[in-house]
């Protein structure tokens, strides 16, 4: 080694003979590495491997940079990166890869630094700093991998990768949201809540169509194979009250599933496909995708979420039925920060209130939840999300079209929502007036376009 080197090279050929040059060199190369993985090697070790961590490091900027940038342009590629199955295949496998090749350059690292010769006081430090470096660092990308296979397996289990893309119709995607209810007192899961959520395609306004359960004397969509069969003979869902309209799907999918034998590949079932034959006859609009929700399963997602926020306006029971025997406690009035199972009782809850009450309590639960997810409480407290979403949520919306709903959603979110109830006084459910329910459905519709127009 020249004494030109050791001058003009000291990273690369310090003087091993001082503690105090080594201790300095050692931490500086032990932040670089931090800082910029590779540049250790560059500067003071094996260059190739060096060129190989800076491209690697410099080229997952450049692209973190161009993502920030077209997100802010336009979101919606971003989220089909996010939310398809390749895109997020890549993204792990790249994250493996530089969890890997971060533990080989931090190794590689400390080697260089030549602990031996660093000061006795600064070894511990130095080993101790690079070992945290590296949990951080390389455990950091690796826990990004795995997130993004949980992700990628999340939204595999729930949304359809059969179902075919739906176009707007009049310009609107109406989507039917089911509560459904399979609690220890119903034989199987029928329908508690019924909302249509219809969204404009163009500007996210969206209008929440609230249907309640007991309306009976239903017409059926035409075409519907219901019609013809013992449900509706001459067309219409008609038989007393034995014929309320959440009772469609419980009957068709515990006799009668092979009048729709085509819903399972589309990524339904046949309760869901007569709920939405009857809705669609009702309101006299097209329903594309369906979203079931099982209230039992709210419990585990709620807790995922952290809790929720409901201003409560009367005091409800926690268990019991409705003469109130074996009641565990209260939800008292006022402002409550809810857990799982007292949501869901809240939702549940029927002394003292009627099905229209507990309607509109489970419409306010599901916009308490919406409201929940928000960026930081799903980044920590992802992984629970998406196995609690699983248990809870079916529905036909394609995979591939989560992007778009994702950037329609973003619009819809600073827009006020419209509600549409179609419940007494203004509708009797079980004599209604359909031209006044048709009426109403599309007033409120032309209403909404109204508004938002320029």
């Amino acid at each position: 080694m020249t004494t030109a080197n050791m001058t003009g090279s000291p990273i690369r050929y310090p003087d091993v003979s001082s503690s105090k040059v080594m201790t300095v060199r050692g931490w500086w190369l032990v932040v670089l590495n931090l800082l910029i993985p590779g540049s250790a090697q560059v500067l003071a070790g094996n260059r190739k491997l060096g060129r190989f961590g800076l491209g690697f490091t410099l080229s997952l900027w450049f692209l973190a940079v161009v993502g920030v940038i077209v997100y802010l342009i336009w979101p919606q590629v971003i989220f089909s990166i996010v939310t398809l199955p390749i895109p997020l295949t890549i993204a792990q496998i790249v994250l493996v890869a530089y969890a890997v090749l971060w533990v080989i350059l931090t190794l590689d690292t400390l080697r260089l630094v030549r602990l031996v010769r660093v000061g006795p006081r600064a070894r511990p430090a130095l080993a101790a700093f690079s070992v945290l470096l590296l949990v951080l660092t390389a455990g950091g990308a690796a826990g990004a991998a795995y997130y993004a296979n949980v992700a990628q397996s999340g939204l595999g289990s729930v949304f359809s990768a059969s179902a075919p893309p739906e176009p707007p119709v009049d310009g609107r995607y109406n989507i039917l949201l089911l509560g459904g209810d399979a609690g220890p007192d119903r034989d199987g899961m029928r329908p508690d809540s019924m909302t249509v959520v219809s969204i404009e395609a163009d500007t996210g306004r969206a209008t929440m169509i609230g249907v309640p359960r007991d309306l009976q004397q239903v017409p059926l969509k035409e075409g519907s194979p219901l019609i013809g069969s013992d449900y509706a003979p001459d067309g219409t869902y008609d038989c007393g009250s034995d014929c309320q309209i959440s009772f469609l799907y419980p009957r068709v999918m515990a006799y009668d599933q092979d009048l729709y034998p085509n819903a399972e590949a589309e990524g339904s079932n046949a309760g869901v496909e007569a709920t939405k034959d009857a809705i669609e006859g009702a309101l006299d609009i097209t329903i594309q995708y369906y979203v079931m929700i099982d209230m039992q399963g709210f419990s585990d997602l709620i807790d995922a979420l952290g809790g929720v926020d409901i201003n409560v306006t009367e005091r409800l029971p926690i268990g019991g039925d409705e003469q109130l025997n074996e009641v565990e406690g209260w939800i008292e009035p006022g402002q409550q920060h809810m857990d799982g199972y007292t949501a869901l009782w809240y939702a549940r809850s029927r002394h003292s209130t009627s099905d229209y009450d507990r309607m509109e309590r489970q419409r306010e639960l599901q916009t308490a939840i919406l409201q929940q997810f928000q960026p930081a409480n799903v980044l920590t407290k992802f992984q629970g999300i998406v196995e609690a979403g699983t248990q809870v949520v079916q529905t036909n919306i394609p995979q591939s079209t989560l992007a778009y709903f994702l950037d329609l959603a973003l619009k819809t979110k600073d827009l006020p929502i419209d509600n549409v109830e179609l419940t007494p006084p203004l509708i009797d459910p079980e004599d209604p007036d359909w031209d006044l329910v048709r009426s109403t459905v599309a007033q409120a519709m032309v209403l909404s376009t109204a508004t938002t127009s320029p």
